[in-house]
């Protein structure tokens, strides 16, 4: 009686509230949380913590629009009102600078690069017609600025106080910036190396210094998508994939192609995720849960793990009929068997924002039907195979093709764990519509008040979110 008058008196009042009312009676003197109570409590209370963390934070912009991408339009507005954060700007050319002037940790500089140089694997050039391959002192002057870049771009985000010892005392602050974007392409790229290196090494769970927490910074300055990698990042504690969601392949597709069919569970058709930039190297699958491949929060990481997603990187010299200043991109397969959620905010005008996500695992396939389909986009990049879990009830999920031809943009963010549910209860508090999941409806945990907007769950969604408004909006 209590909870359900609490309840009608915030809705009445306006206040969206959270209610769990238990399956079972208990006794008055049980001490155990039921298991459904339970799985709430925690929902929530991941959720709230993920909202908490991004507010007072910032996105910062390190340049601007990339090649047209509508997701590099950052809008301040959505970022302020619905996420709490503000956002901060600056030109690439502050990496020059610094570099130029010496504003960076030198001794941790030497110390990266000799790390850089005993466990990055450079692999041969195999993107580059004869006259485009760099030479070997060229090869090592990228490898040089490459990582000056990773260090510089992680004391924009977030400042390193050896800077201010050094004299710099305002680069020494740093953005407080929970999240940021590297524009990259065309302008940095067809003069300098490329960014690939900084945004692979900062968004996974390791680099020159251990084990650490991951960064979030997204390629292409793909802010939207950034913040599809920062929502995932904060409800599964663990690192995020940046990936080009590429390419359907359905299985007629892929027995035409390779002579050989699609089994196990790729046997619906497999989506192929690849992107030359922010691939966490976690993303290899080279961590292990009960013995399976896996991502996992960087607290649980072994240093044996770490070294082992190294080892099964590769990093190839960058396609320079693509990036003219070259560069070396990341070069990994991600293992099969991994339970993950692909996710993607986007902006559609008249609406606002809405979230999509696709639970599902990724999945192997053969060495030969590996090798032809990668020969086909960029064999210098990782790839990840991924097959969303299908759901007949779900127009999106019905197959696979479906689940692609739905996708919002050309990009997708990719976590560990079947986190969908965490993530519709983090849109609610944030009042962000999800337009597409593919969660079972009794895992789904919204505020109550979400009930009187009608019986249709999604069109309930959309209309709460757009009476109640943006969680942050003055």
């Amino acid at each position: 009686m209590y909870l359900a008058a609490v309840l009608a008196a915030h809705a009445q009042k306006g206040l969206p509230a959270f209610g769990i009312y238990g399956h079972d009676v208990q006794d008055a003197d049980n001490q155990v949380i039921p298991a459904d109570v339970e799985e709430k409590l925690l929902r929530f209370a991941r959720a709230a913590v993920a909202a908490a963390s991004m507010r007072g934070k910032s996105y910062l912009s390190i340049g601007a629009v990339c090649m047209g991408i509508a997701g590099s339009i950052v809008n301040p507005d959505f970022f302020e009102d619905y996420l709490g954060m503000r956002c901060e700007g600056i030109d690439e050319v502050e990496i020059i600078r610094r570099m130029d002037r010496g504003i960076y940790d030198h001794e941790e500089f030497e110390k990266a690069l000799a790390w850089a140089k005993a466990h990055c694997r450079e692999y041969d050039d195999v993107c580059n017609r004869p006259d485009l391959k760099k030479t070997r002192e060229e090869k090592d002057e990228d490898w040089a600025f490459v990582v000056k870049m990773a260090l510089i771009i992680r004391d924009l985000l977030q400042g390193n106080p050896k800077l201010k010892e050094l004299g710099f005392g305002e680069e020494s602050l740093g953005h407080n910036a929970i999240l940021g974007g590297f524009q990259g392409q065309r302008q940095w790229t067809d003069f300098y190396p490329n960014g690939d290196f900084a945004e692979a090494i900062l968004n996974s769970s390791f680099d020159w210094n251990g084990i650490r927490k991951p960064f979030v910074l997204a390629t292409e300055n793909d802010s939207l998508n950034g913040v599809a990698m920062l929502l995932g990042h904060l409800v599964s504690q663990g690192p995020a994939i940046f990936a080009d969601v590429r390419t359907y392949w359905s299985p007629e597709a892929v027995k035409r192609v390779t002579g050989e069919p699609l089994t196990g569970p790729a046997a619906g058709g497999i989506i192929h995720l690849i992107n030359s930039g922010a691939a966490s190297l976690d993303g290899s699958g080279q961590c292990a849960i009960d013995g399976k491949p896996a991502m996992k929060p960087f607290w649980e990481i072994s240093p044996e793990e770490a070294d082992a997603c190294l080892d099964a990187t590769v990093w190839v010299p960058a396609n320079r009929e693509y990036f003219r200043g070259g560069g070396f991109s990341s070069k990994f397969l991600s293992k099969g068997g991994m339970p993950c959620t692909m996710i993607r905010m986007n902006i559609v005008k008249n609406l606002g924002p809405v979230l999509q996500l696709a639970e599902g695992w990724t999945v192997d396939v053969s060495e030969k039907q590996f090798r032809i389909l990668d020969d086909r986009t960029d064999k210098g990049w990782p790839t990840t195979w991924f097959a969303p879990r299908l759901d007949l009830s779900k127009r999106p999920f019905q197959d696979v093709y479906s689940v692609m031809d739905n996708w919002g943009a050309n990009h997708g963010a990719i976590v560990y764990g079947h986190v969908g549910a965490d993530l519709i209860t983090l849109c609610s508090m944030l009042r962000i519509p999800v337009c597409m999941h593919n969660v079972p409806e009794k895992d789904i945990f919204r505020p109550s008040t979400w009930r009187a907007f009608g019986m249709d769950p999604e069109g309930a969604d959309y209309r709460a979110c757009a009476a109640y408004g943006p969680l942050f909006k003055k």
